[in-house]
């Protein structure tokens, strides 16, 4: 079962069920989401949105003082995540390689170039740029709104797909070399068993405690990976990691059910290529409905 804001979102028609719920940004959402899982008996929640994670994080007491999990961080750990300069900063300090980050005024005036500029808060690469003199770099600090600047990393990019448990432990870590990417989602790449690229995403998880699916970025700089940003959610790239043995979704169900799993670190195949097309839906105007949640209808039934 999903939910969501739009009636035309893909998820709607693949769901069994859908319900339409306020934006994120109403003070109503979180108890709309709760009304319908209490309702519906539902057991999980798996927010999946940057912008609801804190939220989940916050209200997560809520759910399990009905018996349901919430497959999220505290929102501590997701307001950290979503600032790229303190999260590469934080892991800097507890010996974590990370990209180097700066805010604009922090720049030194000898700076090596080329580096990058991004959004300290964003996602899916919207407004990043290389930049490679002073000259693109004061342009697109100024252009950028509230920028952070990295070292550029030149090497190949990776994403390290990572499940922890309700109670923080890793269960499985799996590496993806992400060669093709559109708007921040990987079109092209594989599966990679690199000890080096797992003992990066251990270090990662031992200081910032996690809860759930969570996204790793890393690109190499030499012979070493820098982190460069964690998203504590699942990642566009999921399927790849699903599809190479590490079904984070259904070890996700089992916890909730209260199955304990052992970890799984590393057991996944390795030198899985994942390859994407485009794929659309057809709907017909009569089609085009997402109910909102009634109480007094039975499940499953529409209101």
């Amino acid at each position: 079962m999903v939910t969501d804001v739009n009636p035309l979102s893909p998820a709607v028609y693949a769901a069994d069920r859908a319900y339409r719920v306020p934006l994120s940004s109403d003070p109503e959402y979180i108890d709309s989401i709760l009304q319908i899982a209490v309702g519906e008996n539902v057991g999980l929640v798996v927010p999946t949105i940057d912008d609801e994670l804190a939220l989940f994080g916050d209200a997560s007491d809520r759910f399990t003082d009905h018996g349901i999990h919430v497959a999220v961080s505290a929102a501590r750990t997701s307001e950290l995540c979503a600032d790229k300069y303190q999260t590469c900063r934080f892991l800097a300090s507890k010996g974590v390689p990370a990209a180097e980050s700066w805010l604009p005024h922090e720049v030194s005036a000898d700076v090596a170039f080329p580096l990058f500029v991004k959004p300290r808060r964003g996602r899916g690469g919207v407004g990043a740029h290389q930049v490679r003199d002073r000259g693109e770099l004061d342009f697109f600090t100024s252009y950028v709104e509230d920028p952070v600047v990295q070292r550029y990393l030149s090497g190949p990019e990776f994403t390290i797909d990572v499940l922890c448990d309700f109670l923080g432990q890793p269960l499985s870590i799996v590496p993806r070399r992400r060669d093709v990417v559109r708007a921040g989602v990987i079109d092209r790449g594989r599966t990679v068993d690199d000890p080096s690229l797992i003992a990066l995403a251990r270090a990662c998880v031992t200081e910032i405690p996690f809860v759930g699916a969570i996204n790793i970025q890393c690109r190499m700089l030499g012979e070493q990976a820098a982190v460069f940003e964690i998203n504590p959610r699942f990642s566009g790239g999921i399927p790849l990691t699903i599809a190479a043995g590490a079904d984070f979704p259904r070890m996700l169900l089992d916890l909730a059910a209260g199955v304990a799993l052992p970890p799984s670190i590393g057991a996944f195949r390795d030198g899985l290529w994942m390859t994407s097309y485009e794929s659309s839906m057809f709907l017909l105007d009569s089609r085009v409905c997402l109910p909102t949640y009634d109480s007094r209808v039975a499940p499953g039934e529409v209101a």
